[in-house]
């Protein structure tokens, strides 16, 4: 099978595309540098070297792939212009993967900040959901994939991700405590995310794929973090202090990301587990950030 992957250099991507060549699916990975192009032929990838905004590209390699991944992120703060910059790209991917009318397989990267920040929002794939949002751009995606004729539309809200070393929100966090010898969490720390591992995530969608079944699902591991769990871990890794802060002072230090970092995120993936036989075996967070693969982020 062929499988085209938006962001097949990205973090999540790359990982797919590792996951898809070992099954000896034959992947073209969209790349918006040369030196990208470089890391997903060496990855085994066919490299297609373009943008989203390169609408045409993106029409014409859907509609020659067996199947179609958007894993490429989307910037949440660009506000409108990554509304429309999300739209059309998806919009693009549509028209060339449904030429065929065969329902194809389309998977659509969404996310469980979809859900919003609401502890009395349900998290359930079919519950309504708060608009604007937190990602308005997901939100139109998710509409735009559900929309569509003539495919095999798959929508997976993914948890944090975590795993190989990776995760902005991870890395950023061991940084911040590196160099302020302080790894913090706010008031008790004790609000959940669930998360779930690269690796495992990754083989999720290569069955669905490779087993499609058209539906919205949630991705997410069976091992819940608290955030001063998280912190123990950080500091068990950096030699500082895990160190609870005020949310006046995270609001100060962090400005919107604070309310983030204070919510809880417990979604279940039962439907993902019930649909595709998924299972999931990756280490927990905290095991991973405090003696895994983040001692390459902090040697």
């Amino acid at each position: 099978m062929q499988i085209l992957i938006t962001g097949g250099t990205g973090y999540l991507g790359s990982v797919l595309v590792e996951h898809s060549v070992a099954a000896g699916h034959e992947v073209v990975a969209l790349t918006r540098s040369p030196q990208a192009a470089a890391t997903a032929t060496q990855a085994g990838a066919r490299p297609l070297l373009g943008s989203l905004t390169d609408t045409a590209l993106l029409e014409t390699a859907a509609a020659q792939a067996d199947a179609v991944v958007h894993a490429a992120a989307v910037d949440y703060a660009g506000g409108e212009d990554a509304v429309r910059a999300e739209a059309a790209a998806v919009e693009a991917l549509i028209r060339g993967a449904g030429k065929a009318g065969t329902g194809k397989p389309f998977i659509y990267t969404s996310t469980n900040l979809v859900y919003g920040l609401d502890p009395a929002q349900s998290q359930d794939e079919d519950a309504e959901l708060p608009e604007p949002g937190l990602v308005p751009a997901k939100l139109v995606g998710e509409r735009l994939v559900r929309e569509a004729a003539g495919l095999n539309a798959m929508i997976i809200r993914v948890s944090l991700v975590y795993g190989r070393g990776g995760t902005m929100l991870l890395t950023s966090l061991i940084g911040a405590a590196t160099g302020s010898g302080a790894a913090i969490y706010i008031g008790a720390g004790d609000n959940e995310w669930t998360p779930v591992h690269v690796d495992d995530l990754a083989r999720l969608y290569l069955t669905a794929l490779e087993r499609p079944t058209a539906g919205t699902y949630n991705a997410a591991g069976p091992r819940q973090f608290t955030f001063r769990e998280l912190a123990e871990a950080i500091a068990d890794l950096t030699g500082t202090t895990a160190t609870s802060i005020t949310a006046e002072q995270a609001e100060s230090a962090m400005g919107p990301m604070a309310a983030l970092i204070q919510s809880s995120a417990r979604i279940t993936s039962q439907k993902a587990h019930d649909t595709f036989g998924w299972s999931t075996s990756g280490p927990a967070l905290p095991d991973d950030v405090r003696s895994g693969s983040y001692q390459v982020v902090n040697p």
